[in-house]
């Protein structure tokens, strides 16, 4: 990955997890890592766990941010989430998988878009 591809989906993150606190989520981890992957940001939402997956897009080139987050994505953030879990033994009435998608405009402010329940 590029230096630049990595300072758009760090900008993104840092956006996104700020949203997401002025919605009332708490941040508990950002860019968790184990041998398996990342996940970006997992929240507290309530009673909720969110495992949530950052996507940001310059362009409309390749489609939504949402639709890179396939099946193997989805596979994959689950056995992440199954990993996190087990790890640091936090316990959840309800775990919520979201997506985030971040549009940086050339003008104006970043638009983004919270898919809740996304899977």
């Amino acid at each position: 990955m590029t230096t630049e591809r990595k300072a758009v989906g760090a900008y993104g993150e840092r956006l996104a997890a700020r949203h997401l606190e002025d919605l009332g989520l708490v941040v508990l981890h950002r860019n968790w890592r184990c041998s398996d992957g990342e996940v970006d940001l997992i929240l507290r939402d309530g009673d909720d766990l969110v495992f949530c997956e950052v996507k940001t897009r310059r362009g409309a080139a390749f489609g939504t941010p949402a639709a890179a987050v396939d099946h193997r994505k989805i596979r994959k953030l689950r056995l992440l989430a199954v990993r996190w879990l087990a790890d640091s033994g936090v316990r959840a009435k309800h775990i919520r998988f979201d997506v985030v998608e971040v549009f940086p405009q050339r003008r104006g402010a970043t638009r983004l878009v919270h898919i809740r329940a996304a899977f």
